[in-house]
């Protein structure tokens, strides 16, 4: 199973979630087959490493962001991902309007793996205090792990 992420500009949420995905699935799920990667809809931090925010809250909690670098959706993205999970609504749109209809199915929100959350989308916190990279990773953890037992009971082992 191939999942992308997908924020704004790739360097807060979508490496958050990518990061976070990959190391609880690592520690908590290593039957799991997955492979994870994310991406922007917008190019203007490409190549850039996540955001130093970014990287100092996720560190404290374990998660090292630090070798991901910033990319922008292909259209490739669309054929060698099973599952394109957008951190909003604006970035779900976005990939709507670039991915091929026979694809369409493949898209969801990332916050759908928490329906216990009070939030549907995972906010920005680039231009917020630094509490919203906190809350950033609250809801990208509640939702990993929702996505990591949806993942197991659709038999995605090995």
């Amino acid at each position: 199973m191939r999942v992308l992420f997908v924020c704004l500009g790739n360097i807060c949420r979508s490496p958050t979630a990518e990061g976070v995905v990959r190391t609880l699935a690592a520690r908590e799920a290593p039957d799991l087959a997955i492979e994870v990667d994310s991406a922007g809809t917008g190019d203007w931090h490409t190549g850039s490493a996540p955001d130093p925010r970014t990287q100092a809250a996720a560190a404290r909690r374990g998660y090292d962001l630090a070798d991901l670098r910033a990319r922008t959706v292909t259209a490739s993205d669309f054929e060698q991902f099973d599952l394109i999970l957008a951190m909003d609504r604006g970035n779900l749109q976005a990939l709507r309007e670039r991915a091929p209809q026979s694809r369409h199915r493949r898209l969801r929100l990332f916050m759908e793996f928490a329906p216990e959350a009070q939030e549907h989308e995972v906010p920005d916190p680039y231009y917020g205090g630094p509490n919203g990279f906190e809350e950033v990773l609250d809801l990208v953890e509640t939702a990993a792990r929702g996505l990591l037992m949806h993942l197991r009971q659709q038999g995605h082992t090995v």
